[in-house]
């Protein structure tokens, strides 16, 4: 179970049930949205991470943070903001126990109707909560919504614009998994950081294990509701030298950090990845032609001529055992 510290905002995990350690109490009021932040270390950029949803326009959310037993200051930090803001919820692990397994006990633990992902190290402008809300409101059948991306460097300087183009409004979900298989092809995938309808989140996979996880993430997702881009640009997508995720990175390095189960053990990423992709479009609601039809959209996408000349560069550079962007 989880055990109290002193403060109901401040837990750490053992063994059990985190979602029913966290669930409502009766009469108690249940926010509109809840923000998952998953953090390892991340003392140098979190407080500036957390000032800036503690400062948004729409302020009915509970911000769950998820630490992996961090060794630097984050969990101090976290305490403190637990400390002064009923709002905020401080989850520590006992050991790290992988990205995927961080994201997805945020999600475990969260109660509200919305949902988004946070890191620790990304900024948001102060009424991203409230267009993205907007928009879940007004439209039912939209899953997903995200405003649009400035990168920033190390100090917080804008460093450019980044165009995400995930915007996928066709009625037919089918239509809008073709469409997205095209986009996860060439772009980041920044959509995950958007808000979304919890319920639909937690009929997908979630965070898996696996390099590239969240493009099977958002084809799953894509399939149960449209995907809205919000025209402002409200997320500041932080590059810098300690960034986690590190191009170049073997595949083992990569299997352990989103799984330090995985450490030292021969993973198959881009064979996992495929199995995954048909697996998320059986799970879906669809019609069999729609299903068949989504199926060839998967062959086509590790059939794409990009993909197989990105293969052959690395091949003739001797580099095929490291991860290629």
């Amino acid at each position: 179970m989880i055990s109290g510290t002193g403060n109901k905002n401040i837990m750490h995990e053992n063994e059990g049930d985190v979602r029913k350690a966290a669930a409502a109490k009766p009469g108690e009021h249940i926010p509109r949205v809840s923000i998952g932040l998953a953090v390892y270390n991340g003392e140098r950029y979190l407080e500036e991470a957390l000032n800036a949803f503690l400062k948004q326009t729409f302020t009915d959310f509970e911000l769950i943070i998820s630490d992996n037993a961090s060794t630097d200051r984050t969990e101090e930090i976290c305490r403190s903001y637990a400390a002064r803001d009923s709002r905020v919820h401080y989850y520590r692990s006992p050991r790290n126990m992988g990205v995927a397994h961080n994201y997805n006990r945020s999600v475990e633990m969260a109660r509200a109707e919305y949902f988004r992902w946070a890191t620790y190290d990304d900024l948001v402008a102060p009424t991203l909560l409230e267009r993205c809300v907007d928009i879940l409101d007004r439209y039912p059948d939209v899953v997903l919504a995200y405003p649009k991306t400035l990168n920033i460097d190390e100090h917080g300087k804008i460093s450019g614009e980044y165009e995400d183009k995930f915007a996928f409004l066709d009625p037919k979900p089918h239509h809008r998994y073709r469409d997205l298989m095209i986009a996860v092809r060439n772009y980041l995938c920044n959509a995950e950081y958007g808000l979304m309808r919890r319920d639909a989140l937690r009929k997908t996979a979630m965070e898996a294990d696996y390099h590239s996880a969240d493009r099977v993430l958002l084809s799953e997702l894509v399939l149960h509701g449209k995907f809205y881009e919000i025209p402002e640009r409200l997320y500041f997508h932080r590059l810098h030298p300690n960034m986690s995720l590190q191009e170049g990175m073997s595949l083992s390095q990569l299997a352990a950090w989103f799984n330090p189960n995985l450490a030292g053990k021969r993973t198959y990423p881009r064979l996992r990845r495929l199995v995954e992709f048909f697996k998320s479009v059986n799970r879906a609601p669809l019609s069999s032609f729609q299903r068949l039809y989504c199926y060839m959209q998967i062959v086509r996408f590790y059939l794409s001529v990009d993909k197989w000349q990105r293969l052959w560069r690395r091949i003739k550079s001797g580099s095929a055992d490291k991860l290629v962007h």
